[in-house]
């Protein structure tokens, strides 16, 4: 009876020890946790280069909160759940922030955004929430106090309450006002972004690697760089641009708002640069919605978002829920995926494209990107991988956006053992040891053998996909088995097949095999265009192949022109043709047309009657780089509405539609006194006559 008892204390010492155990896990976890996430703060905020992503980075802040509400003894003041992420650096001067600057709490899907909404209806009871939700700008948060109508002092948002004074370079950004003319508080506080858009980092990168500078990551670090610039003049050499978002105070004069949404609107009618996306909702499941769509859309934008922020509307219930730790009650960030990751790239591999160019692609160690695992990420050319100084065995930045294949950004050098290994082209063709070329002017090394199986492959690929030939049914792995099987060895054979023939195919039936003949079959009257585009001449993409069936009309007139001849089209310069001609020239591949010729393959453009229409009459042309639509996809449509399409200005033409870096044809509009009109004058101009606007791809 007595070892009861005794059996009883040992057991709780067991489970006593157990519970320690554990305890001093969690104690050593949550230092570890504390030590990384500092030195990854220091690296992605003082020196703008991080060393892992940012979802890898919430990971880590996620599991040391996990860890703290498990055991709220291990909470001390200086953990970084209790502060918001970033140091002020004291070279700038310190501002001391009035009202602090918060750091947001994230929501990463739906369920842990209700979960919030559930926790502020616990506050604030059955009252009625209008909710704010804004794109979440990924750049570099900042406050802006003005007084008597001029700008005073500009600081980081640092770490809550003492940022850097950085006014200075705040005020090389064209949009922050200098100075308010319109009536306002004696002193009053807004906070906003600064950012730097896609085309903005792109030129920046471009202009570091020919100076042969370390280029920035993302436009977030680029921006964030530049701000903190301790001469001003290489912040005003920047592209920087600012969305503000808050009013942070008012001294001197009532609140001027009862809402944030008044708030913003106020803040646009005295000059400041307020997002046109943000947008008001009645409640969570439309907020959800809004998130949804921004996840989807993101892309469309010019700069980047790596989510949603929703605010409640109220001022004073903002107030009323207060803060916990550093972060509002009454706010709150919906994280999207994240499109880039760190991942280790383990080897540069080589294939072969269509035109015989030599392609490096990243063979990567496994990484989810954007709901998806990615392996492999382009590299574009040798020069590139040069310039970015990537190297097989580095840990790199990948980035996937929207549906792009992953491409790789660049190196973290910071993490280099000095086992990496620099790559270099190989001299031969990894598909048939063709000794490779590189042009002079050119950046890609290229197969020269016309009988490369590797290109042959990617052609006939290339000639039966939508834009081309458009052959539904024969995908990637028919293509190859095709070819495989030595059923077509170039893409005028596949007009020979029979049906005996494919259904001797794995996995092809009777009535699989009819559906691809009849495809087959239907591809013979395609455009002229089409034809020439799936003819895979190098540097001929869909565009230029319209540009030459337009001009051309026929197979047999291009195929005879000269190089200066096919020069002289408008939008051709010298490089296309001389492809095109040398493309002409090859034997093979006129032995090639001549089998398409026999099988019923229409050489010709076909004459089409203009279209009866709104703009019956009238007479277009279209010049430059356009934005919502494709060349091609602008004419196209102008004639389906009637109008005849030039190719040339003339003082015939009624319209001439310029996008971006127009060329001569602008220039000749101009001397004529041709009514021009931009992209948005354009679609203005189609909208005042009754015409509805196609969506892109539509």
């Amino acid at each position: 009876a007595s070892s009861a008892p005794c059996g009883r204390r040992i057991l709780a010492t067991m489970a006593q020890t157990a519970e320690d155990r554990a305890f001093q896990q969690a104690r050593l976890r949550v230092e570890e946790l504390r030590s990384l996430i500092n030195y990854h703060d220091y690296r992605y905020y003082v020196l703008n280069s991080p060393e892992i992503s940012d979802a890898e980075y919430d990971e880590l802040m996620r599991e040391l909160r996990r860890l703290e509400e498990q055991y709220p003894q291990l909470i001390t003041p200086d953990s970084p759940t209790q502060r918001v992420s970033g140091q002020p650096v004291e070279a700038f001067g310190i501002v001391e922030h009035r009202v602090p600057m918060l750091s947001l709490a994230n929501a990463f899907n739906a369920d842990e955004l209700r979960a919030w909404e559930r926790r502020v209806r616990n506050l604030v009871g059955e009252r009625e929430i209008t909710y704010v939700v804004e794109p979440k700008i990924d750049g570099l948060a900042v406050a802006l106090v003005y007084e008597n109508g001029r700008f005073a002092t500009g600081a980081t948002r640092g770490d809550g309450i003492r940022g850097e004074n950085i006014t200075q370079n705040l005020r090389t950004i064209r949009s922050i006002p200098l100075v308010i003319t319109r009536p306002t508080p004696p002193r009053f506080e807004v906070r906003g972004e600064v950012y730097m858009s896609k085309k903005g980092f792109e030129r920046l990168n471009e202009e570091r690697a020919s100076r042969g500078e370390p280029l920035f990551a993302n436009p977030r670090n680029a921006a964030a760089g530049s701000v903190r610039q301790l001469d001003p003049r290489v912040t005003a050499e920047r592209p920087l641009d600012i969305w503000l978002y808050q009013l942070g105070w008012v001294e001197g004069a009532p609140m001027p708002v009862q809402s944030h949404w008044e708030a913003l609107q106020w803040m646009r009618d005295l000059g400041f640069r307020v997002n046109p996306h943000i947008s008001r909702a009645s409640d969570i499941e439309e907020v959800l919605e809004r998130c949804a769509e921004w996840e989807r859309r993101r892309e469309e934008l010019d700069y980047d978002i790596d989510g949603v922020v929703i605010k409640i509307d109220s001022l004073a219930l903002q107030l009323e829920l207060g803060a916990v730790g550093r972060e509002p009650r009454w706010a709150i960030a919906y994280k999207f995926p994240p499109t880039q990751g760190i991942t280790r790239l383990l080897k540069i591999g080589v294939n072969v494209g269509r035109t015989g160019s030599l392609n490096p692609y990243a063979i990567l160690e496994p990484v989810r990107i954007g709901g998806a695992t990615v392996q492999m990420a382009t590299l574009h050319n040798e020069d590139d991988i040069h310039r970015k100084d990537i190297r097989e065995g580095d840990w790199v930045i990948v980035q996937r956006a929207g549906e792009v294949i992953p491409q790789v950004v660049g190196p973290v050098v910071s993490r280099r053992t000095g086992e990496e290994r620099v790559w270099h082209m190989p001299d031969r063709c990894p598909a048939c040891g063709a000794a490779v070329v590189r042009e002079p002017g050119e950046a890609m090394y290229y197969c020269p053998n016309d009988a490369c199986p590797a290109q042959a492959r990617r052609l006939l690929e290339h000639f039966v996909q939508r834009g081309a030939m458009d052959i539904e049914g024969i995908g990637e792995k028919l293509a190859y088995a095709l070819f495989d099987a030595g059923l077509v060895k170039d893409p005028a054979d596949l007009y020979y097949l029979t049906k005996e023939q494919l259904v001797a195919l794995e996995r092809m039936g009777d009535k699989s095999a009819e559906n691809v003949l009849r495809n087959i079959e239907a591809s013979k009257n395609r455009p002229l265009a089409n034809l020439i585009f799936a003819l895979g001449i190098r540097h001929v993409g869909s565009e230029v192949a319209a540009l030459l069936a337009r001009h051309f009309r026929s197979i047999d007139a291009l195929a005879n022109a000269t190089e200066d001849e096919i020069a002289q089209i408008e939008g051709i310069g010298p490089v296309i043709a001389r492809s095109v001609a040398s493309w002409f020239r090859n034997e093979r591949n006129r032995a090639m047309l001549e089998k398409l010729r026999r099988a019923g393959v229409a050489m010709e453009e076909r004459e089409e009657a203009p279209r009866e229409g709104p703009l019956s009459g009238l007479q277009f042309v279209v010049t430059g780089r356009l934005e919502t639509f494709t060349r091609n996809e602008v004419e196209d449509f102008l004639r389906a509405q009637g109008a005849s399409v030039g190719s040339s200005v003339s003082k015939k033409t009624d319209y001439v539609v310029v996008g971006e870096e127009p060329g001569s044809k602008a220039e000749k509009a101009r001397r004529l006194g041709t009514p021009m009109l931009d992209e948005r004058a354009f679609l203005r101009f189609l909208r005042e006559r009754g015409i509805t606007v196609p969506e892109k791809g539509s």
